[in-house]
């Protein structure tokens, strides 16, 4: 009997011992949990967690995941806008061109300014033409000055191996020397002409041409619409469309003007400035020309001395054609 009384007071007590750290346990974690809230109180309050949709690191998140199909998109939807606006333009365009050609459509007409753009296109012709020929003759020319080089070079050596006919060589040799050197200084005359011509033709003229292209091109872009507004304001079709007709009309009346402004001041100056370019084209290519064939080496030295043109030697001349 007492063992069996021992066993259960064994028994008794290590209940009453798990009891006991159970209660201990639970009190612990009471105090622990008393001292965490008294932790978080005391301590500073941190800043509350900012929702997705305000927070800059989640945007940022955001842009580097889906801001680069975002961005995707909107580069295709404004191509593809881009795109209709063009083909509307183009649409437009097209059937005012063939409006015209038909006699459907007037078409806006400034005649003084239209005269204008046709004599600079006759001009533009006519100097290209002397450009050409004027060429022709330096490339002739330098083949002959080349000659004259080589023969004075052909007469001096047989002047050494012919005593016979030393002096009349050597005469024909200087006589060669002398006609090559006054034929570069031509040369050096041919070659500014030519340049400042070119200069004058394929880009100061070219450069209004451009102008003209884009002032054309306005124009017809401007009559399309106009024609257009013209034809909505007579069916009388509904306001929103009507609205977007008289705007797309004033944008265009607008950049039309503009153009048209500029190239009547661009016409003004290249005009100008042809008829000052030529004229000391002209003087110099009627005084070098003159001197060389009469023989009037003086005379040629001075007009190349006094429009400040260098005269290139013989060993520059090919490398200076070529560059030409």
């Amino acid at each position: 009997m007492s063992g069996i009384k021992s066993s259960q007071s064994e028994r008794t007590s290590i209940h009453e011992m798990l009891k006991e750290a159970s209660d201990s346990t639970e009190t612990n974690n009471t105090k622990n949990s008393t001292h965490e809230s008294t932790t978080t109180s005391s301590a500073p309050k941190l800043a509350s967690i900012p929702n997705s949709t305000s927070s800059p690191a989640i945007m940022a998140a955001a842009n580097g995941q889906g801001g680069q199909e975002t961005s995707t998109i909107y580069r295709s939807q404004s191509r593809i806008e881009l795109l209709k606006n063009w083909s509307i333009s183009a649409y437009k365009c097209t059937k005012q061109l063939m409006f015209e050609k038909l006699g459907k459509s007037s078409r806006t007409v400034d005649t003084e300014l239209e005269s204008q753009i046709e004599c600079l296109r006759d001009t533009q012709k006519k100097y290209a033409n002397v450009l050409r020929l004027a060429r022709g003759l330096t490339n002739h020319f330098y083949n002959v000055v080349q000659t004259q080089h080589a023969l004075g070079e052909a007469f001096s050596e047989l002047a050494q191996k012919s005593p016979e006919l030393q002096e009349e060589f050597m005469y024909n040799s200087e006589t060669q020397r002398n006609l090559t050197k006054n034929g570069e200084t031509l040369l050096g005359a041919l070659n500014f002409f030519t340049s400042s011509v070119s200069t004058l033709c394929n880009k100061t003229m070219e450069d209004t041409m451009q102008s003209v292209k884009q002032y054309e091109a306005a124009r017809i872009e401007y009559d399309a619409y106009r024609s257009d507004l013209e034809t909505m304001t007579g069916r009388g079709d509904g306001t929103v469309d009507l609205e977007d007709a008289q705007a797309g009309y004033e944008r265009h009346r607008q950049h039309f003007m503009k153009l048209r402004a500029e190239v009547a001041v661009k016409l003004k100056f290249l005009d100008e400035n042809r008829i000052k370019v030529m004229h000391k084209q002209l003087l110099l290519f009627h005084n070098a020309v003159s001197a060389y064939f009469s023989g009037n080496q003086a005379a040629l030295d001075a007009t190349l001395k006094q429009f400040n043109i260098k005269v290139k030697t013989q060993s520059s001349m090919i490398t200076s054609w070529i560059e030409q």
